[in-house]
């Protein structure tokens, strides 16, 4: 399991570094200024960072309770994309929709056209991390051989 401290690098990470690629992104092709792009964003980015933690210690808690390890294979990582990104989504949504003044179903259809970017983005980044900082997948074993 990753440590608070780890989980808190991670999120902060994530978050930065997409709100660097999202903002230009979502200005340009849903053609909103960049200040109501950036609030949205900013405030997505903190409703997604609280969102990141206590889901990714949820998800590896059930990972250990019936897997007995945190080791995530390309399957078990697809499926933690599509459960992360649903949540947030229902989560996002009524903001959206309040600030820029528009329906929900607009606010859904602007952060579908966004979950493409998201869901390679969430991917890249949850793989590129382990790598970068590795987790012992098996904390109930001893390394000893």
């Amino acid at each position: 399991m990753r440590t608070n401290k780890d989980r808190i690098r991670h999120a902060v990470g994530f978050e930065i570094i997409a709100l660097i690629l999202s903002i230009p992104i979502m200005s340009f092709f849903f053609d909103f200024s960049l200040k109501e792009i950036s609030v949205i964003a900013i405030a997505g980015s903190i409703m997604a960072t609280l969102w990141s933690y206590g889901f990714n210690l949820i998800f590896d808690k059930g990972m250990l309770k019936f897997k007995g390890n945190t080791l995530k294979t390309p399957k078990i990582r697809i499926l933690h994309v599509f459960l992360f990104e649903g949540g947030l989504l229902l989560l996002y949504l009524p903001m959206v929709a309040w600030y820029l003044n528009i329906s929900l179903w607009q606010a859904f259809i602007m952060d579908a056209s966004l979950v493409g970017f998201y869901l390679v983005y969430t991917f890249s980044y949850n793989w590129a991390y382990d790598k970068l900082f590795p987790v012992d997948h098996y904390p109930h074993h001893s390394q000893t051989a």
